[in-house]
Formats: structure tokens, C-alpha cells, sequence
């Protein structure tokens, strides 16, 4: 085998991702022997040389499983460094603790920077994720990140599946503003906002919309969508503002709690989510639910990364 090639590692949960990275690289994940004892500790093994070789450990990490998989990662990081790996790169499509990036109240811990300082201390040598929920959260490792975008794979859909030309973008909130004018100008397309008001943490009060939506098809554009409920109130604000028809298109799909029954029982025509979470089974459950596969844009960012060439082409281009 040659010196310095790329090896796939990933869990053994929740794979399907890394199996279309590694058919897209045209390689096959590293064969791994993991164990769960019955107390829930993990042992990890690798079945065959990694030294002086470059590590991608891709890791979906769902709702429900977070912590499990953090240690997961966390332990195969670890166990490639001292199986003497030349370089480590945790691929983590959907950062965990993302929402957790600053001391919003006293005594509140900033468990983004967390994430980052045990991801370095396990051994990890550079980080690729995607859509970060806070950009600043780059700035709490002390090794590369590259944060790359979904923005580039949801134009192509909206191009593809969606009569754009009769479409107005919609942020659900103040802070998506600026995602959604980027995407606003990437077709050409007017946008609105809707001002929310939180009673309390996940349960939103009052919504205000800002903007014309008449006739229109709106997308609602979101970097995550969790319980859902957000999105099926901005549904109905939007038609009862004369909107025709409202889409949902979220990088991150987390769909936990009562996710699946808010969005069947919503006024949305469809909920559009990339493959950054695991949400197969989900699928089944909820008609309304489609896929974006950004398993393209993470082999690409992975052959450019371990061929020395810029990822910046990936931030205004999906690959075919």
C-alpha cells in the first residue's frame, strides 16, 4: 500500500454517509472491531496498520445518541494516534453542542469550546464540519477547521425541484438573515423574515412576518430543525399572509422529540434536510420528508484537504 494514503474510518451506527464518501473516493472503509459491553463502555480496535497514514474519521452524530457518539469519537481518535497516525481529521457534518457557543447566563458553561479542547486532547490533527451554527466556534480549536456549506448543494435542488422563478426566500428568524440573503441573491429572489418571540427554550410565542409573500412559494431556509415547531408556526403565519405554498430546507434535519408528528400535522408541503444527520427511519414516518446528499461535497473536501489544494472552491460549488 502506499505511504500516506487516505483510510475511512467510521462507527458502526448510523454508516450510510461514510459508505457514499468512501464509494464516491472509490475506497473502502478501514475494517474496525468495536465492542459495547452491557455497562455501555466501548472498546475500539483497528484490523489493520494506520501508521504514518492520513485518518478521516466521518462521524454522523443523531438526536438522541449525542454523547455516545462524542466518545466514540473521541476514543477512535485517540486509538489512531497511538497507532501512530501521520495526520487525524474528525469529519463531523453536524457539530455537536453547535447551539452551546457562548455564556448566554451565569453559570453556564461554553460546551462548544468543550467539544474542541477534547477533540484536540484525544489527538485530532484537523476538523471538517459543515454549517456551523456559530461561525466563531472555528476560533475554539487550536487546529484547522474547515467549515464548509450546504448552500452550494440546496441551489442546485431549488433549481431542480422548485419553480424558483415564483419563489421568495424566508428566514425563520433574525439571526438566519444573513444565510437567507445569501441565498436570496445566489437566485436571484426577493426575501422575508419572520420576528420570533420564545416563551421559553424550544416553544415559540409570537411570530411577526416582515415582507410580502403573496402568492408566493416560500423556503423557509434553516441551518437545523429540531422539534420542528418553529417551522409549522412560520408555515402558518406564511398562508395566512397569502403565501401559496411553503417548503422547509434545513442542513441539519436533528427531528427530535415530537419533530415527525409537528410535521405531519403542519401546513408544510415539504421539509427538505441533508444526510448531515441520520434520518433513514424517520423517512417512512413522515411523507413530507426529502434528502439533499452532500456525501459529494465532504469526499471532495476530503481529496483536496489530503492533496494540499483549496476547499474555497467547495463554498460556491456543489460537485457533481
Amino acid at each position: 500500500m502506499a505511504r500516506n494514503s487516505i483510510k475511512l474510518l467510521t462507527s458502526d451506527v448510523h454508516c450510510g454517509l461514510a459508505e457514499l464518501v468512501a464509494k464516491r473516493l472509490g475506497l473502502k472503509l478501514t475494517e474496525l472491531n468495536i465492542k459495547r459491553d452491557s455497562c455501555g463502555e466501548v472498546s475500539f480496535a483497528i484490523n489493520e496498520s494506520v501508521r504514518d497514514e492520513d485518518i478521516y474519521i466521518i462521524m454522523q452524530v443523531g438526536s438522541g445518541v449525542v454523547n455516545d457518539r462524542v466518545i466514540e469519537l473521541l476514543i477512535m481518535i485517540n486509538a489512531c494516534k497511538t497507532a501512530s497516525a501521520r495526520r487525524i481529521t474528525a469529519v463531523i457534518p453536524n457539530f455537536p453542542y453547535a447551539r452551546q457557543d457562548r455564556k448566554d447566563k451565569s453559570r453556564a458553561p461554553i460546551t462548544a469550546k468543550l467539544m474542541a479542547d477534547m477533540l484536540t486532547t484525544a489527538g485530532c490533527d484537523h476538523v471538517i464540519t459543515m454549517d456551523l451554527h456559530a461561525s466563531q466556534i472555528q476560533g475554539f480549536f487550536d487546529v484547522p477547521v474547515d467549515n464548509l456549506y450546504a448552500e452550494p448543494s440546496v441551489v442546485r435542488y431549488i433549481k431542480e425541484n422548485v419553480d424558483f422563478s415564483n419563489a421568495i426566500i424566508v428566514s425563520p428568524d433574525a439571526g438566519g438573515a444573513k444565510r437567507a440573503a445569501g441565498l436570496a441573491d445566489r437566485l436571484d429572489l426577493n426575501f422575508a423574515l419572520i420576528h420570533k418571540e420564545r416563551a421559553r427554550a424550544n416553544e415559540v410565542s409570537r411570530m411577526v412576518l416582515v415582507g410580502d409573500v403573496t402568492d408566493k412559494i416560500c423556503l423557509i431556509v434553516d441551518d437545523m430543525a429540531d422539534t420542528c415547531g418553529t417551522l409549522a408556526k412560520a408555515a402558518e403565519i406564511l398562508l395566512e399572509n397569502n403565501a401559496k405554498s411553503v417548503v422547509a430546507i434545513v442542513t441539519h434535519g436533528i427531528l427530535s422529540g415530537n419533530a415527525i408528528k409537528n410535521i405531519n400535522n403542519s401546513k408544510l408541503d415539504r421539509v427538505v434536510c441533508t444526510n448531515t444527520v441520520p434520518f433513514e427511519e424517520k423517512l417512512e414516518l413522515c411523507p413530507k420528508l426529502d434528502t439533499i446528499d452532500i456525501s459529494g461535497v465532504l469526499a471532495e473536501g476530503i481529496r483536496r484537504l489530503h492533496n494540499g489544494e483549496s476547499v474555497s472552491y467547495l463554498f460556491r460549488n456543489a460537485p457533481l
